[in-house]
């Protein structure tokens, strides 16, 4: 549904924190389906764990943040071209069921729970194959710049 070009509209984050490689579905007002590639080419793998590489969980809550925000930036129907961005605010209840390795598809999943005031509420969930690797409720705040 959108490829790396059209992500980058929507993101203003650029290599190496661009970790949004497509979204396969997307239901304004919703939800979204996106996905991140593993490579073991990730700068972060130099420094953490070189020996067992594990991406680190930040990174994942970060990833599943930039799903959340292109829902968001979708439904409200704005680019950071049009003068807002989009804040990553808050994270709760995060939890971690599985390490996330090179050669892993990591799937993203983000659904709106609520929106007041330009403060937005996601449900988020990072999967491989079916199976959980974090879930956590993510925060995020619109904001002009």
């Amino acid at each position: 549904m959108m490829d790396v070009n059209e992500i980058r509209q929507y993101l203003p984050h650029r290599y190496p924190f661009l970790l949004v490689d497509r979204v396969v579905e997307l239901n304004l007002k919703e939800s979204i389906i996106a996905y991140k590639n593993v490579t073991i080419n990730e700068p972060f793998f130099n420094g953490h764990f070189p020996d067992h590489p594990v991406m680190p969980g930040v990174l994942i809550i970060e990833a599943m943040a930039q799903a959340a925000g292109i829902l968001g930036f979708k439904t409200m129907d704005k680019k950071p071209e049009d003068g807002s961005i989009y804040y990553f605010v808050g994270v709760d209840n995060a939890r971690f069921k599985r390490p996330v390795v090179p050669g892993d598809r990591l799937q993203l999943e983000a659904k709106i729970m609520a929106e007041k005031r330009g403060i937005w509420k996601f449900e988020c969930r990072a999967t491989i194959d079916g199976e959980l690797a974090c879930s956590a409720t993510i925060m995020c705040a619109d904001r002009k710049i």
